[in-house]
């Protein structure tokens, strides 16, 4: 296989790499953009937002847009090149990304005109933060069996009920919503989606807190919201056929993510590390450790590889996408359990005998001053759940690959009710169930 770029397209990579040396300030940089894909503060956000602005100026935002919608028209290797020197460049994921990448493609496939003028400038420009309303506390698994309704009053919709997992939405001013219309209807009919201004009256955001403090998770009540008629995007009572649009968006793109850079960093750690008398690097069991996360990693670049190739064929999009976003975020996990177990000297049955966890001002072990060490697994967790629990999408790969009915195959972890149990034993208490819900 060669894996060489054309000339035309290492003349884009080149462009873009250049760019990113020239004007991506270094105090925005992240080790991991995938850890940190939702700004800590206010403060961070507001410098990421900048930075999309400035990207946005020079062109570099939506590349793969139709031009007429601000985009640059850029074909799919361009956007897989894209992504490769973006987070290359450790870059951090822009503030509009889940705009970027599920609504704004969706809205340019079912939007009204209107939709598209008002809302993709300004998703381009990071001047509206979006958040995604789709999971619910007894829809993760089976988010058709979603219960947020919404009722027609004639020139408006109000809607009641809870989405639970939302990423962003402390920060978001508008929502794209999947909302029950017709309770009446089989379960993958009789739903819409709704575009939401999150100022408006009767909603609530609760932080889902995590155990590293992080809180990019929420909670999202509706109590009688009231959404106008022209923010449906689709026909009503076939949001099914648009939120499906939507997914294909999310898992085209999944699994883009490299943990190479990971990995040789822990190698490098490793070195200056010590376990015992000498640096852990010189111990087997670290050795091996590292050499299967890196095969690993080298196996998610490969399967990738072949998901591009079918896309380069004009091929339908297979499993690989829920394969990646499966294998990717459980990856992650095995990485920070190592790093934890040997760096930050969680207990493990290989600990280090004279480290210690370090007093306020110092550093774990001996590494130097300015070692930035790897995410500690409640973060990774929280990877693992950003686009549905492992179990979910074990059970998603298979009934695409399969062909199993949902009727026929009906995992344990999918049942009614586990999955926000499930994640509620990974990130601390769980979330509440709404007092608002019909």
């Amino acid at each position: 296989m060669d894996f060489a770029d054309s000339p035309e397209h290492a003349a884009f990579r080149s462009e873009f790499r250049h760019w990113l040396e020239a004007n991506l300030p270094p105090e925005i940089c992240v080790d991991d953009a995938a850890d940190q894909r939702v700004a800590p503060d206010r403060e961070t956000l507001e410098k990421r937002i900048a930075w999309q602005k400035t990207m946005h100026a020079a062109g570099w935002v939506g590349i793969s847009w139709p031009e007429e919608y601000g985009g640059r028209g850029a074909g799919f290797m361009e956007q897989v090149i894209f992504d490769e020197e973006y987070f290359r460049a450790r870059a951090p994921v822009l503030p509009t990304a889940s705009a970027l990448n599920l609504l704004g493609p969706t809205l340019i496939h079912w939007g009204t005109e209107e939709q598209k003028r008002r809302h993709l400038p300004r998703i381009l420009s990071a001047d509206e933060l979006w958040c995604q309303g789709y999971s619910e506390p007894d829809a993760g698994g089976d988010l058709a069996s979603l219960r947020t309704r919404a009722v027609d009053r004639g020139d408006h919709f109000v809607v009641n009920g809870q989405k639970v997992w939302t990423s962003g939405a402390h920060f978001a001013d508008w929502s794209f919503l999947l909302v029950r219309t017709d309770p009446d209807a089989p379960k993958h009919h009789g739903i819409s989606y709704l575009l939401v201004d999150m100022k408006t009256s009767g909603i609530t955001v609760r932080p889902l807190v995590l155990l590293n403090g992080h809180r990019h998770f929420n909670e999202v009540f509706f109590e009688d919201v009231a959404v106008p008629k022209e923010n449906l995007v689709g026909p009503l009572n076939q949001g099914w056929k648009v939120a499906i649009t939507t997914l294909m968006f999310e898992r085209s793109g999944a699994g883009g993510r490299d943990h190479a850079a990971q990995i040789a960093r822990l190698a490098e750690l490793a070195k200056q590390f010590p376990s015992r008398q000498e640096p852990a690097w010189s111990e087997s069991h670290i050795r091996q450790q590292l050499a299967q996360l890196a095969i690993d990693v080298k196996a998610l670049q490969v399967t990738r590889l072949r998901g591009l190739t079918r896309r380069l064929r004009g091929e339908p999009p297979g499993p690989e996408g829920s394969i990646l976003k499966l294998f990717g975020s459980e990856l992650a996990l095995r990485i920070a359990d190592f790093s934890s177990a040997w760096v930050l000297m969680r207990p493990s049955t290989h600990r280090p005998r004279r480290c210690r966890m370090p007093r306020a001002g110092t550093t774990a072990c001996s590494a130097p001053a300015n070692t930035r060490l790897p995410a500690a697994p409640a973060r990774s967790s929280a990877t693992s759940s950003a686009s549905g629990s492992s179990g979910c999408r074990k059970a998603e790969r298979r009934e695409r690959s399969a062909a199993f009915p949902r009727s026929s195959f009906k995992p344990k972890y999918i049942r009614k009710g586990r999955v926000a149990r499930r994640g509620a034993a990974a990130h601390g208490p769980g979330p509440t169930r709404s007092p608002f819900r019909p």
